[in-house]
């Protein structure tokens, strides 16, 4: 039963990147962080959960991921909410549309602009997650979700990710509004500017965040839907609440994995964990829960970032048969 009097609860968390053994690569500690995460949210009186993406390690280049999130999810005892992250859909695209890149101005190796959203993975996800952006009120909140990496890159998907967020404005009001985002809208305030991805020392800042004018127009949007809470992941580290323009922007930690960028922010938090809201008459308190297994990395295998598919060695997985990437992409 829920507390007695008008006091409800509903949950928020992201980045939980389950993975497999049967793939190229492979982090159990995610795994093992994220199971014990998810039992003590089950453990939680709550009416939902918003996930904001990543529930997958390579959910990009293999349904198997899907169908393995998806399961899981279903476990929950509470109805689960998600948009899609980078990992599960492919990265934003970059500005030069139409030609192949092979930027890595961080000498890593990765080449994350090459793999770039595609239609049918979008398509793909929402064969088991729903759709793709969505608002709905219960008890008096209207929850919105939506993946603003869509803006810029020309699909069928980004007029209707469009469409619905102009409509924010004029849908019936409620009391509060809290919207989930994966990627960071921007990465300190959003008057600023636009990030090189071919600079090394931008790269970053233009990963993680979303592209003017995209950016100020979904701001834009967000304010005049009177948006209370926005929670975004994407870069796995939290930060303190910032205090913009009327919205309280939570930049969240990782329900997994490792925290990134922590080295910029003196007060940044890359502990493992999710997010505690509990709504009482007088507004909505947001409480971040660690999680109760913070366990070290161990059994690793295989690189990081976003690896061309054609340079993955499957022989490697530790469990057979290992996945493969699928046909169509």
């Amino acid at each position: 039963m829920n507390p007695p009097g008008n006091q409800w609860t509903f949950l928020h968390v992201n980045d939980s990147h389950m993975g497999t053994a049967r793939s190229y690569r492979f982090r159990p500690a995610i795994n093992k962080r994220w199971a014990a995460i998810k039992q003590q949210m089950s453990e939680i009186d709550a009416d939902l959960l918003l996930h904001g993406g990543d529930l997958t390690r390579d959910g990009d280049t293999h349904e198997f991921e899907y169908q393995q999130a998806r399961e899981d999810l279903d476990t929950l005892p509470f109805p689960t909410f998600v948009i899609p992250g980078n990992m599960d859909v492919g990265n934003k695209h970059a500005s030069q549309t139409g030609v192949k890149h092979r930027w890595d101005p961080k000498g890593l190796g990765w080449n994350d602009p090459d793999l770039n959203m595609t239609a049918k993975r979008l398509d793909l996800f929402s064969n088991y997650f729903g759709p793709l952006q969505w608002s709905f009120l219960h008890r008096n909140i209207r929850f919105t979700g939506f993946y603003a990496a869509v803006a810029g890159t020309g699909l069928p998907h980004e007029a209707r990710f469009w469409r619905m967020l102009e409509r924010l404005p004029d849908l019936p009001a409620a009391k509060h509004h809290v919207a989930v985002m994966h990627y960071w809208p921007f990465m300190e305030h959003p008057d600023e500017p636009a990030w090189d991805l071919t600079d090394g020392d931008q790269y970053d800042n233009w990963y993680f965040s979303i592209d003017p004018p995209h950016r100020q127009r979904l701001w834009e949007i967000l304010k005049a839907s009177n948006v209370e809470i926005l929670f975004c992941g994407h870069v796995h580290t939290g930060r303190p609440v910032q205090h913009i323009d009327g919205i309280r922007l939570y930049r969240t930690q990782a329900a997994g994995n490792t925290g990134q960028l922590a080295e910029r922010w003196p007060e940044a938090d890359t502990s493992f964990g999710f997010h505690r809201c509990d709504v009482t008459d007088s507004g909505i308190d947001v409480t971040y829960i660690r999680g109760n297994d913070q366990c070290e990395e161990f059994g690793t295998f295989g690189p990081l970032g976003h690896p061309p598919i054609e340079e993955r060695d499957y022989s490697v997985a530790e469990e057979q048969p290992p996945i493969q990437p699928d046909a169509d992409l």
